[in-house]
């Protein structure tokens, strides 16, 4: 039996997403499972995550996923992972720390003392991002400056989805776009950045090999094969970062295609051919998975989970009607939006639940409700949430218009169902939102065309096309631009006029929490 299919897994913030897809890029299966202890955020800022669960996740959702398939159909496995995390491992494969997630925030006195030692405009210049404490980077920092004895113990700090190809083919490597994610790697040469390095007081070594995404990195070992269900020997790519998957699996394989993930956290993202690089910094650039390309994005922390916040807490009744009725609860809290008149009657929503990057950067930046009256009503506030995020996500696409012009916007990801918030990217960003037919398994399909390529199944990544199409599309809406041209500036300067107020909490939860 010659194998015809493609196993990918998506290693989000909250689980596993599995999928298989065919040669002709039809979506055959999918599972999901979430991580047993979730995530684990604490002291502010901080948020780690357990490795086991991700391993957990990914060997139940096969199971699953291969239950009346036989597993030797599968021609390759390829992952997808959460970014910019931190997974310190010892030389025999064994965690020694929770992993430092994407968010977590805790090595901002690391990422101070060595912008002491590198200018951060140099720095910038050399890996596409700021120096800033969300990268693994400072975070191994943190690790050498507060858990010495663990650090000594330390072989490789990995990032989620070099974890699990390590528990599936026991070999260490990484591919550019998740090297890129490290905040040492050099966007220009590909290569790890020894000034960097030099400057951090990191040795080399800490940092696994970095290689093409298409790569194979090793073949499922017999180990491997018994928890997770798939056959010994079966090919594993390399993968890549989620973000330039999710670039893949959007069609953004070549230059010049836009496009917003809207999930948990969210970003706008290009593909270019060469560093996009922001005058102040506020935007970063990826390596991508396609050999070659450049991944330019910039990414907000809370935005579906600005939502998901807004739905567990200020929408109780909302979910229990919902619940009752037999209907999404975010298309009842939607039809609650509706009633709303755009601008949400001047109520702003800043959505820095967990600080905030792109185009902030900074760690102590906390929501907000800005502009509420006793004529405000709840529909205001809740309509003001998803605006909040819209405009903050409106802020970086301008940003990249200064440099770069597209027409659209493709959008993907969980939060591109709703068609309210549709409407407002297209009013806020000012182009048509063409939705794909794809949107929460994008990222492990881009995950899965890596693999078809890496396998030979594929010649390259115009086979995209196989797997997508555009099934919706929406128009600004002129008035709603005109109301939003006026909104922007004042959602931009209440972060400005509160800057001050965030450091002073800062301070306070620092001495009282």
């Amino acid at each position: 039996m010659k194998p015809d299919l493609l196993l990918a897994h998506d290693l989000g913030t909250s689980g596993n997403k599995a999928t298989l897809f065919d040669s002709e890029g039809n979506l055959v299966k999918s599972r999901t499972q979430a991580y047993e202890n979730g995530t684990h955020y604490h002291h502010g800022c901080w948020a780690d995550q357990q490795p086991a669960d991700w391993w957990n996740a990914v060997c139940l959702s096969t199971q699953q996923l291969l239950e009346g398939i036989d597993p030797k159909r599968i021609a390759c496995v390829s992952l997808s992972g959460q970014m910019m995390g931190c997974t310190p491992i010892d030389r025999r494969g064994n965690v020694l720390h929770a992993s430092m997630i994407y968010c977590d925030q805790r090595s901002e006195k690391q990422a101070q003392t060595l912008a002491t030692k590198i200018e951060p405009e140099r720095f910038y210049q050399i890996v596409g991002h700021r120096l800033a404490s969300v990268y693994a980077l400072t975070k191994i920092m943190w690790l050498r400056d507060e858990h010495p004895e663990l650090f000594k113990e330390t072989r490789y700090s990995l990032a989620a989805k070099d974890y699990v190809n390590y528990r599936l083919t026991g070999k260490i490597a990484t591919d550019y776009s998740d090297a890129s994610g490290m905040n040492a790697f050099d966007i220009s040469t590909f290569e790890w950045s020894s000034e960097i390095l030099d400057a951090a007081e990191l040795d080399r070594s800490l940092f696994p090999d970095a290689r093409l995404s298409t790569e194979i990195l090793g073949e499922i070992t017999t180990q491997a094969a018994q928890e997770t269900g798939l056959a010994a020997g079966t090919p594993v790519a390399l993968g890549g970062g989620d973000g330039s998957c999710a670039g893949v699996g959007v069609g953004s394989v070549s230059p010049g295609v836009a496009y917003n993930y809207l999930g948990s956290s969210s970003w706008i993202g290009l593909t270019t051919d060469k560093p996009l690089l922001d005058p102040v910094m506020r935007t970063m650039t990826w390596a991508h998975c396609v050999p070659g390309l450049l991944h330019p994005t910039g990414s907000v922390q809370t935005a579906g989970s600005s939502y998901a916040w807004l739905k567990n807490t200020v929408c109780v009744s909302e979910t229990e009607e919902a619940e009752k009725q037999g209907v999404d609860v975010y298309e009842f809290i939607n039809s609650k939006i509706q009633r709303s008149p755009v601008g949400s009657n001047g109520v702003l929503f800043l959505p820095y639940m967990l600080g905030e990057r792109s185009p902030r950067w900074n760690p102590n930046a906390r929501g907000a409700f800005i502009g509420m009256n006793l004529a405000t009503t709840r529909e205001d506030m809740l309509r003001s949430v998803l605006e909040g995020i819209t405009m903050n996500l409106g802020l970086i696409v301008r940003i990249f218009r200064e440099q770069v012009d597209f027409d659209d916007m493709l959008v993907i990801g969980g939060g591109a169902k709703g068609a309210v918030w549709r409407q407002m990217m297209a009013d806020i960003y000012e182009c048509p939102i063409k939705k794909l037919n794809v949107l929460e398994e994008a990222t492990s399909m881009g995950a899965a065309l890596v693999g078809g390529v890496a396998c030979g199944m594929f010649d390259d990544f115009s086979a995209i096309d196989r797997f997508i199409a555009v099934d919706d599309v929406v128009y600004p809406n002129k008035e709603n631009q005109q109301i939003y041209q006026k909104l922007l500036p004042i959602f931009d300067q209440c972060y400005f006029s509160l800057v001050d107020v965030y450091e002073k909490l800062a301070d306070f939860n620092e001495q009282f929490s």
